[in-house]
């Protein structure tokens, strides 16, 4: 029989998550926490996944509600074990990603006072989180209030937080202060759906839910868009989405209308600009002014290209308008209007309000793509073996239908210069861009995906995230590529380090291998260093096996960022 916590409050917390769908709960292993373990342990309707590292435990449950798109809650102990959090927080805030955070506490009357495991939590995230609230322990409470007073403004708050944290798409924190005894238990949860019953229904997250726009207010868009000859979409990070595919692939009819994509945009079409950095990273600053867009109109998260960024701030367009219904985006320094709304919608009411303009603006920048793709295909049919090179043969080798996740740095960068192919999809933590939980984000959505899911990364952001692979949920058909250059090749390649004679505090120069570490966890480990070796080991490194497998390709970081500027310079 499930044994149940004896506290009101974690019980009270656990009814909460489960009446509000959450299915997935990533614990890491403490005292404070137990009642709350327990529970979620216990519940039929909650898998629970244990990660120790409270770091890595944080992108795995990010990388769950990265593709669910549904709230994946966090458990964690007292103490400095929150603070590991922090990372995939801030991520979360700035990709839009759902998660709950719950942490177990001391007592209030134990904070500050010299004991052990306590700091102060409450607020702890500061402006990197959605909603977060210090609950109260109705049995340890010192304020002369009935349990069942505590008990619902408790209740309140864990409401208002899960309705935010898929209302808006992002994380959102309680912190539950729990006094001793923490694992007394009961056979059977008391009842609290009087106390989390909803009296109106809260805000879905669905298209059939939002608002239209108002049509004349519209109107005056349709009007300045339908004058203007040169219109530019740029479509950043975005979840795969069938009717946005087809929208912007009906919007490419109109010849002054260019769309670029990003590779984490998940769009796909002949007539986009898919290659942003092949085109323009070559283009001197005043040719760009001859392809810049009177009006730029953005949708979708981060953009990774610092080139389109750095000219679009310089060449402003006379409009700058970005479509989300959360958030405004000024990238770009420019912009002139938020539409509130989310693209599909925007586009559904937009369309019926716009006329073709005859222009030259999309086949002179489709004319530049042809360009360079021959410049392309001519210089790496001749490249020698390097990261450039590497990069070529792996996305071609990647199954159809891959789910692929990149990390940061060199590797998202470099994927910007290939064609991959529609049937990926394609994600990065480019929320706040960092290296530090690539690999558990990976494995965190392989867990909820069906098919294969192919992670790429560089060797630091490999193993500074090793702790990664201490996790005992890794699908069989897992696929790490790690690409070892020897350390921090992107500070060779931006401008700046390699001249600031302090190159080694840049770089994170090193001898490592993975070897070890796939000893360690149980990963089938190859390994390749010139073109041949790669070429025979891809051939069935994708196929099934009885245990996850990683691939270490070895390149040379003294060619790395020489041929690579040689390639700018050649297209």
């Amino acid at each position: 029989m499930p044994k149940y916590p004896k506290k009101k409050l974690a019980q009270l917390i656990i009814q909460a998550c489960v009446q509000n769908d959450i299915e997935q709960v990533v614990i890491s292993p403490g005292s404070r926490n137990a009642p709350l373990t327990l529970g979620f342990v216990n519940h039929p309707s909650v898998k629970t996944f244990s990660v120790v590292d409270e770091r890595c435990a944080a992108f795995f449950a990010l990388g769950m509600a990265q593709q669910t798109r549904k709230t994946v809650a966090l458990i964690c102990t007292s103490g400095s074990a929150l603070l590991n959090y922090y990372p995939a927080v801030a991520e979360a805030y700035y990709s839009r990603i759902p998660l709950l955070i719950i942490s177990a506490d001391r007592p209030k009357r134990l904070i500050d006072i010299g004991d052990g495991q306590t700091i102060r939590q409450e607020g702890v995230f500061g402006q990197h989180i959605f909603y977060q609230a210090g609950l109260e322990e109705p049995e340890d409470s010192e304020k002369e209030i009935p349990v069942e007073d505590i008990l619902g403004n408790n209740a309140n708050e864990i409401k208002k937080a899960l309705k935010i944290a898929q209302a808006e798409q992002g994380p959102v924190h309680l912190n539950v202060p729990l006094d001793e005894p923490l694992y007394e238990t009961l056979d059977v949860l008391d009842e609290f759906r009087h106390l989390l019953s909803e009296e109106e229904p809260g805000k879905q997250n669905s298209l059939l839910d939002e608002v239209p726009l108002n049509v004349e207010e519209l109107e005056e868009f349709a009007k300045i868009w339908n004058q203007a000859s040169k219109k530019m979409v740029l479509i950043g990070s975005s979840d795969p989405d069938k009717l946005l595919q087809t929208q912007m692939s009906h919007l490419i009819k109109d010849p002054s209308v260019v769309v670029l994509t990003e590779t984490t945009s998940n769009l796909n079409d002949p007539a986009f600009i898919n290659n942003i950095d092949q085109l323009i990273f070559p283009m001197k600053e005043t040719e760009f002014e001859s392809f810049k867009p009177e009006i730029l109109l953005t949708l979708g998260g981060m953009v990774v290209s610092k080139k389109v960024k750095q000219l679009l701030r310089m060449y402003s367009p006379d409009h700058h308008w970005h479509i989300d219904r959360r958030q405004a985006l000024d990238t770009f320094l420019c912009l002139t209007h938020h539409f509130e709304i989310s693209p599909q919608l925007f586009f559904s009411q937009f369309f019926f309000l716009t006329q073709i303009r005859q222009s030259d603006f999309q086949d002179r920048w489709l004319e530049l793509k042809k360009q360079r793709k021959e410049l392309h295909k001519k210089f790496l049919d001749q490249a020698p073996y390097s990261d450039l090179k590497v990069f070529e043969k792996v996305f071609k080798s990647l199954p159809f239908g891959t789910h692929l996740q990149l990390s940061n740095s060199s590797i998202i960068r470099y994927s910007q210069l290939f064609d991959i192919p529609s049937d990926k999809t394609i994600f990065c933590n480019r929320g706040a861009s960092g290296i530090d939980g690539s690999t558990s984000t990976a494995l965190g959505a392989a867990c909820v995906k069906e098919g294969q899911t192919v992670f790429i990364t560089g060797d630091i952001s490999f193993f500074y995230d090793s702790n990664a692979l201490w996790n005992n949920y890794i699908p069989q058909n897992f696929r790490i590529i790690v690409i070892n250059n020897g350390g921090g090749g992107i500070f060779k390649i931006i401008p700046g380090p390699k001249s600031s004679g302090a190159l080694d505090y840049f770089e994170t120069t090193h001898s490592l291998n993975a070897s070890h570490l796939c000893e360690m966890f149980k990963f089938s480990y190859r390994s390749s260093r010139t073109t041949e070796e790669l070429d025979a080991i891809l051939k069935d490194f994708y196929h099934p096996s009885g245990r996850p497998a990683l691939l270490e390709i070895f390149t040379s970081e003294e060619d790395n960022d020489s041929i690579l500027r040689t390639y700018f310079k050649s297209i």
